[in-house]
């Protein structure tokens, strides 16, 4: 960072307190992840400076001989990791992939149906403020009063009376597995195209600790951050080749222009990481992860959306505590315990002040934490938690108390990359 500090001093330590801040706290944003110093330097290159419209062997500037080349090792190991006959590495994050899939598949006006947002789904799925559920007519699942889990036969259901011509499943709160085989036949049924959206599980899917959506979903987008511990970037992978040359003329000239050569050579070195043995062992210890850090909070009183998980993400509804998830979330913030609000199935308040919080272990299981660790921060969320809800000269003690505990605990497991 010589250079930086000499040329920019103020985001030079801004980005060193930043660094600081994620070595000092407890992590539990289940979108968030740490990568490793290989991903980070390669991010990091000459790479950035070339431009590269276009596709290996096809591209609209010259002097591509490198580029393509890394281009070709990504798209590779991502086909050889999910399983896929295709792969585009090119998206520039999970949004645009989605909106990929729209223009591939769908004419403005078509009906597209995915997940409501405040039942688990994501913004590109469809919902209202979103430009897919502005272009193009969408129709909602969600999930159960009683289980807080999808019935299928209700999407069936809506399937068969709405005909839509895109199904998504996936989303960004959901903390159980999704059934693929249960979503493809509907889609065949209807005659939809199946985009199955692994954005959370893709590193869960990689190391065999989720099922896979291939040889279910015509389609299947992701990012390639969160569980699979690439950059901020996104992959579209499909199984048939009318799809790919769809996805492929989406994505460009679709939608954009030359790909961020940096972010792929940092894509292809995180596929090369999942595909090891420590990256499998890395997949089935999140899960187990979560699984023990929902038991310690259910036991505490905690009431948990569909009553635990099964992959890496939690999401608990706080009204049985007395308080709402954005002052919870705050105030475990400044303890060191880093979540995010979120709304919970059925929310009785509004979206920027909802009931419940998001955690995740993706970030905790990357430092070597493991389930002895996921009881105590069970624990302090519990501390913090409870001490809110008396209110704030009792919130202050335990955030101070807990804060102190939450930097021992990081001093003894270093993040990775930093």
């Amino acid at each position: 960072m010589s250079s930086l500090s000499s040329v920019d001093p103020q985001i030079a330590e801004l980005v060193k307190a930043e660094e600081r801040r994620q070595a000092d706290t407890v992590k539990l944003i289940a979108s968030e992840n740490y990568v490793s110093k290989a991903v980070l330097e390669a991010t990091g290159t000459v790479l950035t400076n070339k431009y590269s419209e276009g596709y290996p062997g096809k591209r609209y500037y010259e002097g591509q001989q490198v580029i393509d080349q890394i281009e070709t090792i990504a798209i590779d190991r991502a086909k050889s990791l999910f399983g896929v006959n295709h792969a585009n590495v090119q998206p520039y994050s999970g949004s645009p992939a989605n909106l990929a899939v729209y223009m591939a598949f769908l004419s403005p006006g078509d009906t597209v149906m995915g997940m409501g947002l405040p039942f688990g789904g994501h913004l590109t799925h469809g919902w209202s403020v979103s430009a897919t559920g502005k272009w193009f007519n969408p129709v909602r699942y969600g999930v159960r009063k009683d289980t807080g889990r999808v019935d299928m036969d209700e999407v069936r259901e809506i399937a068969l009376r709405e005909r839509p011509k895109l199904i998504f499943c996936g989303g960004t709160a959901i903390p159980r597995t999704i059934d693929f085989p249960a979503f493809a036949e509907i889609a065949r049924e209807v005659g939809a195209v199946l985009a199955a959206d692994i954005a959370h599980i893709a590193g869960l899917v990689a190391g065999g600790a989720h099922p896979s959506p291939v040889g279910h979903a015509d389609v299947i987008s992701t990012t390639t951050h969160k569980t699979l511990r690439g950059p901020r970037g996104a992959m579209l992978m499909a199984t048939s080749d009318e799809h790919a040359t769809a996805l492929n003329k989406a994505v460009f000239p679709g939608l954009q222009g030359g790909p961020h050569n940096h972010t792929t050579a940092a894509i292809a070195v995180a596929l090369k990481e999942a595909a090891t043995e420590e990256f499998k062992a890395y997949a089935h210890q999140v899960v187990a992860n979560a699984r023990a850090l929902a038991e310690e909070l259910a036991a505490r009183g905690f009431d948990l959306v569909s009553g635990g998980t099964d992959n890496h993400l939690i999401l608990m509804d706080l009204t049985p505590k007395g308080i709402g998830g954005k002052p919870a979330a705050q105030a475990l913030d400044r303890a060191g315990l880093e979540t995010n609000y979120n709304t919970v199935p059925f929310d009785t308040r509004k979206p920027f002040d909802p009931s419940g919080i998001r955690i995740g272990t993706a970030g905790v299981t990357s430092r070597g934490m493991g389930e002895g660790e996921m009881r105590q921060i069970g624990a302090w969320i519990d501390q913090v938690v409870t001490a809110l809800a008396k209110g704030e000269d009792e919130a202050e003690h335990a955030i101070t108390r807990v804060l102190g505990e939450v930097r021992e605990l990081t001093s003894r497991f270093p993040a990775p990359g930093l």
